[in-house]
C-alpha cells in the first residue's frame, strides 16, 4: 500500500532551532560536504540557507571555501596555529610595552610625591591614600582588599586613617565655629591673633598654631591685606612746624607719648575724616572724632576727649603728629599748651616717621572694614565708637605681647622699644 506524500510546507528561519543551526555549521566546517548535500541530508529548504548560517555563525571564511569536496592541505592546521601564535606574540609585546610605560609613569609619580613631601613638609601618602582608595574604588569597582594590595597597605591602616580624617574634620568644624564667633566683632582678625585669643580652646581640641593655619587656609579664612591710601596731610602752610622730640625716645609707660593722625573713611555715597589720638606705648586709642571735613575742629574734639581720659596726669606728655595744618594751627597749639602737653612733629613725609598712628589707622580700616558700609554720619559715628571699644578692650596687639591696648594702658611693667624707621617693636614678655 502506497503511503500518501506529505504536503509541501514552507519553513522559515524560526522553524530551525539554534542548536540545530550550529550543528549544521559545525558539520560543514569540519567536513568536505557541500551546501546542497547538507540541505538534502537535513531537508533544509532554500539553496542559500546553510550558506547564510555559516556566514553568521561559522568561524571559516566562506569566500575562499568551495561548495564542492576538496582535499584539505595536511599542514593547514599548522599554518593556522602559527598565524595565531604570531598574532598572540605581537599582542603580548604590545601589552608588555604598555606595562613598562605604566611602571615608568608610576615610578616618576612616586619620585614626584617624595619631592613634594620633602619640600612642602606634607605626608601626602599617609594623609591622602585612603581618600585616593575611595575614589578609585568608585571609578573602577574594585574591592577594598584589592586596592589595599595595590597600594601596599593593610585594611587596618586604611580604617585608622579614615577615623583620623573624621576626627580632624570634627576638630576643624569646631575651630571654624569659634573663629566665626570672634570675627563677628573683628571681621578681619589675623591668624596669629586668633591663635592667641583661642589658645585655651585650641589646646582642648589638640590644635596647634600650624594646624590652625592649615584649617584657615583650607576654608579660605586667611585674610589678605588691603592696599589703599588717600593723602589727608597738608603741610604747605604758614604755621610753625615743630621739631621731632621722640626720634630716640624709649617708651617705658603709658601717657608718655601720644601720636595723632587723620585718616580718610569713605563709603559709596559719603566721605568722612577720622581724627585719632593713640598712646604710643599701650597702642590704646585715647581720643577720636569723626566729621565730614578736614577742619581743625575734629582734631580738637579728639584732643579734648584724650585729655579727659588721662589717668597718669603727673607724667610729662608729648603729642606727636605729622605737619598737617590742623596740628600746626594756632587753636590746636593753644589747646596743647593749656593741657601742658609738649608738641612734636615729623621732619619728613615718610609714613614710618609716624608709624604707630599709621598702623592704628590701617587696623581700623583693614581689619574692621569700617569703609565698607554706606552709613550716615550719625550711624558711622556709632560704628566707630563700637569698633574702637573692641579694638581697645578685645583685640590683642602684637607689639604689646598680644595683650590688649586697655590692659597695657593700666600697667607700666612691660618694656617695649620705640618705633624705628622700618623696625618692628620688640616686647619683653611677662
Amino acid at each position: 500500500m502506497k503511503s500518501k506524500e506529505r504536503p509541501y510546507v514552507r519553513r522559515s528561519q524560526k522553524d530551525y532551532s539554534m542548536p540545530f543551526k550550529l550543528s549544521v555549521v559545525q558539520e560543514y566546517e569540519e567536513t568536505d560536504i557541500s551546501y546542497s548535500a547538507l540541505s538534502r541530508k537535513y531537508r533544509i529548504q532554500g539553496s542559500d540557507t546553510i550558506r547564510q548560517w555559516v556566514i553568521k555563525y561559522g568561524s571559516t571564511d566562506v569566500i575562499y571555501k568551495t561548495s564542492y569536496p576538496m582535499n584539505k592541505p595536511k599542514d593547514l592546521k599548522i599554518v593556522e596555529l602559527e598565524a595565531q601564535i604570531e598574532m598572540l606574540k605581537r599582542k603580548n609585546n604590545r601589552l608588555e610595552h604598555e606595562l613598562e610605560n605604566r611602571d615608568h609613569k608610576a615610578a616618576i609619580l612616586d619620585i614626584l610625591i617624595d619631592i613634594a613631601e620633602k619640600e612642602y613638609k606634607i605626608k601626602i601618602r599617609k594623609k591622602l591614600l585612603p581618600r585616593a582608595a575611595d575614589r578609585y574604588k568608585e571609578v573602577e569597582g574594585l574591592s577594598l582588599t584589592q586596592i589595599c594590595v595595590l597600594l601596599g597597605i593593610n585594611r587596618q591602616f586604611y580604617y585608622r586613617r579614615k577615623w583620623s580624617e573624621r576626627k580632624n574634620k570634627q576638630k576643624a568644624e569646631k575651630v571654624i565655629q569659634v573663629v566665626h564667633q570672634l570675627r563677628r566683632d573683628m571681621p578681619r582678625l589675623g591668624g596669629r591673633k586668633l591663635y592667641h585669643l583661642l589658645y585655651d580652646n585650641l589646646r582642648e581640641l589638640g590644635v596647634g598654631r600650624d594646624k590652625l593655619f592649615t584649617i584657615l587656609r583650607a576654608n579660605q579664612l586667611l585674610v589678605t591685606p588691603k592696599r589703599s591710601h588717600k593723602r589727608t596731610t597738608n603741610s604747605f602752610h604758614r604755621f610753625k612746624k615743630h621739631k621731632n622730640l621722640i626720634e630716640n625716645i624709649e617708651l617705658v609707660a603709658p601717657e608718655q607719648v601720644w601720636v595723632s593722625d587723620i585718616t580718610y573713611v569713605s563709603s559709596a555715597k559719603h566721605h568722612y575724616y577720622l581724627a585719632l589720638i593713640t598712646d604710643a606705648y599701650s597702642k590704646k586709642i585715647v581720643g577720636y572724632d569723626l566729621s565730614e571735613s578736614l577742619s581743625t575742629k575734629g582734631s580738637l574734639r579728639a584732643l579734648r576727649m584724650a585729655n579727659k581720659s588721662r589717668i597718669y596726669t603727673e607724667m610729662e606728655l608729648i603729642h606727636h603728629s605729622d605737619r598737617g595744618i590742623q596740628y600746626c594751627s594756632d587753636s590746636y597749639q593753644k589747646q596743647l599748651k593749656k593741657y601742658r602737653i609738649k608738641c612734636s612733629m615729623t621732619e619728613s613725609y615718610d609714613p614710618y616717621a609716624n608709624a604707630v598712628a599709621e598702623r592704628v589707622n590701617g587696623i581700623l580700616k583693614d581689619e574692621f572694614s569700617i569703609s565698607e558700609y554706606n552709613l550716615s554720619l550719625k550711624d558711622m559715628q556709632r560704628l566707630i565708637k563700637d569698633t574702637i571699644h573692641i579694638y581697645n578692650e578685645k583685640r590683642p596687639h602684637a607689639s604689646c605681647g598680644y595683650n590688649t591696648p586697655d590692659f597695657m594702658h593700666r600697667q607700666n611693667k612691660i618694656k617695649i622699644k620705640t618705633y624705628k624707621k622700618v623696625q618692628a617693636n620688640h616686647v619683653a614678655r611677662t
